[in-house]
């Protein structure tokens, strides 16, 4: 799933392709922004992205998708 962070004053956003569910990365954010944290998440590959709750502009949560095969699944 795609996480999508708009950070204040930054013309560009962090996009974050998650393993983790719609769930857990919405809770995850609503813990980093109400305790003033880091909102951490890790991406597929395992690499981890920290972002200050302070400057955080946005969060977009993309829908699961299950993952295509072959080579007639492009879109």
């Amino acid at each position: 799933m795609d996480v999508r962070i708009g950070i204040q004053n930054v013309a560009r956003e962090v996009v974050i392709e998650s393993a983790e569910t719609t769930e857990q990365v919405t809770q995850t954010v609503r813990d980093a922004i109400s305790g003033s944290t880091g909102l951490v998440l890790s991406d597929s590959k395992g690499r981890q992205v920290i972002v200050p709750a302070g400057v955080i502009g946005y969060v977009e949560v993309g829908a699961e998708e299950p993952r295509r095969v072959g080579f007639a699944a492009q879109a």
